[in-house]
């Protein structure tokens, strides 16, 4: 235990950023809000801002390029489907538009990324038109807890750093992990980082784990009766203590924990200070396996980030079952990067022994003429339709037949470039 305490307090001290980074941000942040408010004044637009994010909860951690959360809450006299063209017309041509549930904006200044976000302005959570209109709420939930425990604040860093550092951070349909926000409130359920790690590791799987902080539910039951079924997939169902029909974890999926649940069982057993550091997959993977390996790499023409990410990863799903039908997959990743827009596939695969297959009964016309028309070579035997199919391509030769067997619907899936690179 010593040494895990010992960890931890270097981990802070190496992932909390130098003091005067909060001044270069405080200053970008300040006047670029100073001149936004200015033009809304001006343009007599009922609207006011608030910081979120990492800087507003004082939990930012230490990465190359810092990233701002700046929320615009607009008057409820506007429609929520016109504050982002409006807020757009406000920005000008300064700033990119990133699309979303609600379009928002980004703005780089003195490397420091501003993300201008658009949402009503509402009095109760459940008043949300869209999942950013929550985010004052939950922003306010976070300090109030940490003005009661300001130690809670190092700890939401901790967790941060290593979910990141597992690529398990982030509720994106390409991770299926844990948002930011759905940290900050296990760690404060928890009271520390320590603490949640060794929570999680005893987790079980095949039982929904439900934590309720603000204790809207009188029991698990109550839980899984009254919220919406699409909000209780998840293993771990976290009920958002600002508004009590929304589960914080609906994102994370059971690979995500699995695969979480291990690192924090061998944190536990072997700490050490590489579990807060982000490896290359690719570097890690052909270290270890050399050439055996087979990567896929796969640019789409969708936006950077969660489209992109996502539209990636379900073209990866599509070609690890094509590729299972041929081979036998002993090991398979998939990694996103978003800054080069870019997806890469990583399989270590064995050929499967040539197989017989039995398709339908001879009394089954229809059944057995699909199944003459995808098989050539079928054959009748004891009144039984088979096909006797070879194994016999390799990697290479498989994805060549791939890429002109789903051309049309590579295509369809914004899939603009493919290659094997090795």
């Amino acid at each position: 235990m010593n040494k895990i305490n010992q960890i931890l307090k270097s981990q802070i001290k190496k992932i909390r950023p130098p003091i005067e980074i909060f001044g270069d941000i405080d200053k970008a942040v300040g006047e670029f809000c100073l001149s936004l408010d200015k033009k809304l004044k001006g343009e007599k637009i009922k609207a006011e801002i608030f910081i979120g994010g990492s800087l507003a909860k004082n939990t930012l951690v230490r990465k190359d390029k810092y990233d701002v959360d700046i929320f615009v809450r607009f008057d409820k006299k506007y429609k929520s489907d016109e504050i982002s063209k409006l807020l757009g017309r406000v920005l000008g041509k300064s700033v990119k538009k990133i699309h979303g549930s609600r379009d928002y904006y980004q703005k780089i200044v003195n490397s420091i990324i501003l993300e201008i976000v658009p949402v009503m302005k509402i009095k109760k959570p459940e008043q949300a038109l869209n999942i950013t209109d929550l985010s004052y709420f939950h922003v306010s939930y976070i300090l109030s807890k940490l003005s009661k425990n300001n130690k809670l604040a190092k700890e939401i860093i901790l967790a941060k750093t290593f979910t990141h550092a597992q690529n398990c951070y982030g509720a994106e349909s390409y991770i299926h992990g844990f948002s930011g926000y759905a940290l900050e409130l296990l760690i404060c359920y928890y009271s520390s980082f320590l603490k949640f790690v060794k929570a999680i590791s005893s987790i079980s799987i095949k039982n929904k784990t439900i934590i309720d902080p603000a204790r809207f539910y009188k029991n698990k039951n109550a839980v899984l009766k009254e919220l919406n079924k699409s909000k209780t997939q998840s293993p771990i169902i976290l009920i958002d203590p600002t508004f009590k029909e929304r589960n914080a974890l609906a994102g994370l999926s059971d690979e995500t924990l699995l695969k979480f649940q291990k690192v924090c069982k061998s944190f536990l057993t072997k700490p050490n200070n590489s579990f807060f550091e982000k490896k290359d997959v690719g570097e890690e993977l052909k270290k270890k396996y050399g050439k055996k390996l087979n990567i896929v790499c796969i640019k789409t023409n969708k936006q950077a980030g969660d489209i992109a990410g996502s539209k990636s990863k379900k073209f990866f799903n599509l070609f690890s079952r094509r590729l299972n039908r041929e081979f036998k997959i002993k090991k398979s990743e998939f990694d996103y990067d978003d800054e080069k827009n870019i997806a890469y596939f990583y399989f270590i695969v064995d050929k499967k022994k040539d197989e017989t297959i039995k398709g339908p009964h001879v009394t089954k016309v229809e059944n057995l003429s699909s199944f003459k028309k995808a098989h050539s070579k079928a054959f009748i035997k004891n009144h039984f339709a088979y096909i006797k199919i070879k194994h016999d391509l390799n990697f290479a030769r498989f994805f060549g037949m791939f890429k002109k067997k789903y051309k049309k619907v590579v295509k369809e899936m914004g899939v603009k470039r493919i290659e094997v690179l090795n």
